[in-house]
Formats: C-alpha cells, sequence, structure tokens
C-alpha cells in the first residue's frame, strides 16, 4: 500500500510541476531562447531531490548535499508558485479582476514572481536559524525532591542538510540549561547514516550534558535508512533509547519511550507501565502526537512528541493541525501535561515561515 501511495504522490507532484511550468511559459515573452530554456530547466529540477534520496549514498556526500538542497528548495518554491497561480486562474476565470496581463507574455509577472518568492525563502531561512527557546513552568502532584528541569529538543535530521556545524551551536544552547534531564523525541537522523560518521557526530553528540543522561524514543526517519545500524550509531553517541520501554532513574522517576506510531508492533501505553510505580514521576517520549487520549489516561506528568514540525512553513502548518489536531504547543489536564513541539531542526530546506525552530525547557515543580 505504501508503493501505492508513493507512486501516486510522485504522480500529482509531477502533474502540478507541468501546470506550474506550463503558467511560467504562457508568461514568458515569445522569445525561443528563452522558452527553450525554460523547458529544460523545468525538466532538470525535477531531478535533484530524487538523485540524493534514491542515490545519494553512491555519490560524494559533497555532492549530495548541493542535491538535497537544491530539491528540497525547490519544494518550498513549488508550493508558493502553486498558490500565486491556483489565486491567478480562480480571479481570471471568474472575472473579478482583468489580471490577463499578469499572466500571459509579462516580464512584470516574472517579475512579481521573482520578488515575492524570494523574498519569503531569504526571510524564512533567516529565521530558521533564530532557535526559540521555549519556557514550560509545571506544577505535578507528585512528590519531587528538588524542583526538576528537563530540557526537549525533536527533529533535528541531522544528514545531507544539517550537519556537524549547525549541531555544536544547538548543544551549546543545551548546555546553558544546566538540565536534569535531555529528552530527544526522534529524528535525530534524517535520511542516511553516510554524512554523520564522515563528520563523526556521535562525538558531537556525547558533548549534551546533563544530570542523569539523554533518553530517546525512535522517530519514523530512523527506519528509513538500516535501523540496525543507526541503533549502533545512537549508542555510540551515549544516547539511551527507549523502544516501548520504560527505565526508572536514580530510584526518582521513570522515564518511557514509545516505539515510532509507524510500527504495527508498536505496545500500548498501558502495558508499558502496568508494573511502574506510579507514584513517582512518570514522563514520556513518543515521537508523533498520536494517542493523546491514551496518554491522559495513564496519569502521565508530562509527555514530549514532535514529528509535525508545525507544518515549517505556511501554509502547510494549517494542513499540520487539520491531520493531528493537536499538531504544536502546550496541552494540559487535569492530571497529564503534553507538549508537541515544531523541532529544532527541520526536513528539508532550510526554511521557516510563520513558525520556529525550537528547543523547549520545562520546569517541573
Amino acid at each position: 500500500m505504501r508503493i501505492i501511495e508513493f507512486v501516486l504522490a510522485i504522480i500529482v507532484f509531477f502533474g502540478i510541476n507541468v501546470y506550474l511550468f506550463y503558467r511560467l511559459y504562457l508568461m514568458l515573452p515569445p522569445i525561443l531562447p528563452l522558452r527553450i530554456l525554460l523547458t529544460v530547466v523545468s525538466i532538470v529540477i525535477q531531478l535533484p531531490f530524487f538523485v540524493a534520496l534514491l542515490w545519494g549514498n553512491s555519490l560524494s556526500t559533497s555532492l549530495t548535499t548541493v542535491l538535497y538542497k537544491i530539491g528540497t528548495a525547490w519544494i518550498v518554491i513549488f508550493v508558493y508558485l502553486l498558490i500565486i497561480f491556483l489565486v491567478a486562474d480562480i480571479i481570471r476565470l471568474t472575472h473579478l479582476l482583468n489580471i490577463g496581463k499578469f499572466m500571459f507574455n509579462s516580464w512584470a509577472g516574472w517579475l512579481f514572481l521573482l520578488v515575492s518568492v524570494s523574498t519569503c525563502l531569504i526571510l524564512g531561512n533567516l529565521n530558521y536559524y533564530k532557535k526559540k527557546r521555549v519556557e514550560i513552568n509545571i506544577n505535578i502532584e507528585k512528590k519531587l525532591d528538588t524542583p526538576f528541569r528537563i530540557v526537549a529538543i525533536s527533529d533535528l535530521h541531522l544528514g545531507y542538510g544539517i550537519g556537524k556545524n549547525e549541531l555544536e551551536n544547538w548543544i551549546s544552547l543545551i548546555n546553558k540549561e544546566n538540565a536534569d534531564v535531555v529528552f530527544i523525541a526522534g529524528d535525530v537522523i534524517d535520511n542516511y547514516l553516510k554524512p554523520l560518521e564522515e563528520q563523526k557526530i556521535y562525538k558531537t553528540l556525547r558533548k549534551i550534558n546533563s544530570k542523569y543522561g539523554v533518553y530517546m524514543a525512535l522517530g519514523n526517519h530512523e527506519y528509513i535508512g538500516d535501523i540496525k545500524k543507526n541503533l549502533v550509531f545512537l549508542e555510540k553517541s551515549n544516547i539511551n533509547i527507549l523502544r516501548d520501554s520504560a527505565v526508572l532513574v536514580q530510584d526518582k522517576f521513570y522515564v518511557v519511550g514509545r516505539e515510532d506510531a509507524s510500527r504495527k508492533y508498536r505496545a500500548k501505553l498501558s502495558t508499558i507501565i502496568e508494573k511502574l510505580d506510579t507514584t513517582k514521576p512518570l514522563f514520556i517520549i513518543d515521537h508523533q502526537p498520536v494517542n493523546i487520549k491514551e496518554m491522559e489516561s495513564s496519569n502521565v506528568d508530562f509527555q514530549i512528541s514532535g514529528h509535525t514540525h508545525n507544518g515549517q512553513f505556511f501554509p502547510i502548518n494549517l494542513i499540520a493541525k487539520w491531520i493531528f489536531g493537536k499538531s504544536y504547543g502546550f496541552f494540559a489536564t487535569d492530571h497529564s501535561n503534553l507538549y508537541i513541539t515544531s523541532g529544532i531542526g527541520i526536513w528539508g530546506g532550510k526554511f521557516r515561515i510563520g513558525t520556529q525552530s525550537e528547543y523547549v525547557v520545562i520546569n517541573l515543580f
């Protein structure tokens, strides 16, 4: 079924690309060399992402990195061009405004597209590098000897898009918080392990400091590559991986890591915690914010989730909210607390438009 869905998605993607480049072709004045150039570009621009995704590990890391960045940047441009042309066509077909001069043989239309899309990309890229510090104070009913600090991150997506230098900056932010414990809610690895091994990023991840260690639940991206090799890499990074399991830390609190929701064999939360001493604080790491009612009914003190990226850029953030219901932010009930983070990293092109990359500081009292 996933293969069928993937093929359908590719067909739709290429179909929309045909629509976009046809619209761009009509906007271009009838100058043959320019129209030939646009036709060539319309074909070539489709290739980088798929080459990087399917054959990236067989190419040099530097070449795959360039292809990956070009290909994923085009996806963002693709979305904004689609919005602009759909709106323009609706206006044209309903005769709300006379915009024929914009739609056909129009240098002004090309200038509008260049300025508007470029502005979005530049501002979105600058915004991506501004990591927001989110601080939450929570009073829990269970006893804590002293105030307790968690630093939580998710969706690092280390790989061909994000490398060692960015990670070093993130770890500097994390370590300034003097956390009691650090939680990672999945997707440390983007797609493939090759660039992480070449940069020895496991040594960088070891620099994360906290009193009681670093705990992680796997995300869906850890399964894209070789899961066995990915687990070895994460263990070398001094990260405690929890897969539908719980650990009692220093006889003070429990950390439960859920298997990713994409795994059919994922256990129920009630099964994982049924033998735990629930008078002690109970913290959950679950990559995808699904089955939230299960969490709320289990007397969980705090859960961190990610996966949604809060859509990464407008209007995809609205689609993420429609799909997940709760796709970003802090949610509290009488006995449980949940934070869904937009992630400290990003998938694909480094553009945050209407959303923010972040790390989360949780103070428990």
